[in-house]
């Protein structure tokens, strides 16, 4: 992991979660991290759990306030001079059924997963072409594979991140710029506790799937091994990985699998 030693790492999401996790990992790997969430309070405390905290710095972000993007692009760059690495894992989930769910409520999933994504990755990439180097690492989820219960439009902007991403990274290879779309299973999180009802509230519960999921810290270890091997994209999880190769090859079976799976 020496690749990150002295790189300028931004991570989106890193009050919780793989967010938090990546910048513990990679200010243990010597990277220079960037934290952004909307929460200062929750990213000044993993700052004060990363090795040499002086090294890192706190920059508070809405996703859903884009305008403000450049002039933090501009901040992390009068204070570091480059940017290496962008890991867009900022977002939020959902548990409500489509037919209950407000039309606000997806729209701002998709502000947030993806608007507020693709926006940030804008903002960088003048920096990333001029450097002609960068990679852009972008949290997606099975759920970018494949619709499930409780998850039309939190799967629908995982969806839509995929087809971005893919054209941006034939686009931008020319410039020396990589795209890794990193597409978690169960992985233990509080992504559920945060999670959108039908009414736009905090789902506020632990649910079984991310509670008996893959540790937190395994999953960032796999999805930073992908990043160096430059991998476009990479499934991180456990048995749950079977269904996307299953719908793949096995469309029919897939759906007779599926439809007996539980949402939570």
């Amino acid at each position: 992991m020496k690749r990150f030693e002295n790189k300028v790492v931004w991570i989106t999401g890193a009050s919780s979660g793989i967010g938090k996790e990546l910048a513990i990992q990679l200010a243990r790997f010597g990277a220079h991290v960037i934290l952004s969430s909307r929460k200062r309070k929750e990213l000044e405390e993993v700052q004060k759990q990363l090795h040499t905290p002086e090294n890192h710095l706190v920059l508070p972000l809405d996703l859903t306030q884009n305008d403000k993007f450049d002039s933090l692009v501009n901040e992390i760059i009068s204070k570091y001079g480059k940017i290496d690495y962008l890991f867009n894992s900022g977002g939020v989930s959902q548990r409500s059924t489509a037919s209950e769910t407000k039309i606000e409520v997806d729209r701002k999933i998709m502000e947030i997963n993806y608007f507020g994504n693709i926006a940030l990755t804008k903002a960088v990439l003048p920096i990333f072409q001029k450097q002609k180097s960068g990679h852009i690492v972008v949290t997606s989820s099975i759920a970018g594979k494949f619709g499930f219960y409780w998850r039309s439009a939190y799967a629908a902007s995982k969806h839509a991140l995929h087809g971005y991403y893919e054209s941006l990274l034939l686009e931008e290879a020319p410039n020396g710029i990589l795209v890794t779309l990193v597409c978690p299973g169960k992985i233990y999180t509080p992504i559920s506790m945060n999670a959108l009802t039908a009414e736009g509230n905090a789902h506020g519960e632990m649910d079984h799937n991310q509670a008996t999921g893959m540790p937190v810290e395994e999953c960032v270890k796999q999805l930073l091994k992908a990043v160096v091997k430059q991998k476009k994209e990479v499934l991180i999880g456990n048995k749950e990985l079977l269904a996307v190769h299953i719908k793949r090859f096995f469309p029919a079976l897939f759906w007779k699998i599926i439809r007996k799976q539980k949402p939570v």
